[in-house]
């Protein structure tokens, strides 16, 4: 069965790196399933959203909170370079919580910030609805 290398970095960090089955993304102009034989794409990641990929050991699927950034597609490769990132088994709740507080304090009810929008993906990305 064929698999996709995959590869998710941040400035600071490889933050995750292997094979896998699918990977999804959120993308600006929506949301984007990438599997074996995908065609070569070059896209830009919705600030504040996750990313999940399955892997191809058949392990839980992983998920991450990811800034801005981008992802590419070639050959069965796929490269997500994002400015933030940060999985969700690495997500302090009780941190995200008190971000996602004072994003909305900060901001008004009214208002989608990006410090918001990061906050709750980290809290989707730990499995903990926002």
């Amino acid at each position: 069965m064929a698999t996709l290398k995959v590869g998710l970095v941040s400035p600071e960090r490889e933050v995750w790196s292997g094979e896998a089955k699918m990977v999804v993304a959120q993308t600006i102009e929506g949301q984007l399933g990438i599997m074996p034989g995908h065609a070569p794409v070059l896209g830009v990641l919705l600030d504040g959203s996750v990313v999940k990929i399955e892997p191809a050991d058949g392990g839980e699927w992983i998920s991450a909170m990811v800034g801005s950034g981008f992802f590419s597609i070639a050959d069965n490769e796929v490269s997500v370079l994002a400015e933030q990132a940060e999985l969700g088994s690495e997500v302090d709740v009780a941190d995200a919580r008190r971000a996602l507080d004072e994003a909305l304090t900060a901001a008004g009810a009214d208002q989608d910030t990006t410090a918001e929008r990061r906050a709750r993906a980290r809290l989707r990305a730990a499995g903990s609805e926002a």
